[in-house]
């Protein structure tokens, strides 16, 4: 195992990483943690009770965090004539059609989402490959395939994080910086946990989410405590 850094050391001896905390708790906990030179990213990961193999235990879905990431998020969009108007307006980085797949297919991979609207799906579905393995895919589940590009844009500029479970049933996202103040952080934390709670597939059986935890990019998990109120 590689060697850990003091200050890496200092703060896992600091945290008790046994006990599950409460939201509040938890943040300030590593918030205090997050000691790197840069604005760390906090993130969240829930272990959950699902088999992903199985079509009824599915988890997926967007949440819009209340205080935003903290991130710049550079939006692309397929559409066409006043629909890539809209999108332009709305402050998209990138829109285009056939014009923007051939230039994904070429490489071009500087986004965070895509966005696309209905009658553009056909082009968009050439990229499957490229996009599919990223999670970029544009699906109406999260909002990204529709005809309002306005509400799309914005909700992906302010803040909306989409989420699904991986195959081990485990799902990850950032919900914030450290250099947030420790009640927008922990606001974000509890939509996230809560947007995930209601995502609870019909196919899941015995306990739903069976681990929380948060850290910093840089810090050590702290657990949260999946008993307590809408966790």
């Amino acid at each position: 195992m590689p060697k850990l850094g003091k200050r890496t050391r200092a703060a896992r001896e600091a945290t008790d990483n046994v006990k599950a905390h409460s939201v509040e708790e938890a943040v300030k906990s590593v918030k205090a943690n997050a000691t790197a030179k840069f604005d760390e990213t906090i993130e969240i990961a829930m272990n959950l009770g699902i088999d992903t193999r199985h079509a009824d235990q599915q988890v997926r879905g967007v949440v819009a965090l209340p205080n935003g990431t903290g991130r710049n998020v550079r939006v692309a969009v397929f559409a066409k004539d006043a629909k890539a108007e809209e999108a332009t307006a709305a402050g998209a980085d990138i829109v285009g059609a056939e014009d923007l797949m051939e230039k994904i297919q070429g490489g071009f991979m500087d986004f965070d989402r895509v966005i696309a609207t209905p009658d553009m799906m056909a082009v968009v579905g050439r990229l499957g490959k490229v996009l599919g393995p990223r999670g970029l895919m544009p699906n109406p589940k999260v909002g990204t395939v529709t005809p309002d590009v306005t509400k799309a844009v914005k909700d992906a500029k302010g803040g909306a994080v989409q989420f699904k479970a991986e195959k081990a049933g485990v799902i990850h996202a950032g919900v914030g910086k450290a250099s947030f103040d420790e009640k927008a952080i922990a606001e974000n934390v509890q939509a996230f946990i809560d947007a995930v709670a209601k995502a609870k597939p019909s196919g899941a059986k015995g306990t739903y989410i069976k681990k929380i935890a948060i850290s910093s990019t840089m810090g050590p998990g702290v657990k949260i405590d999946t008993s307590a109120p809408n966790a």
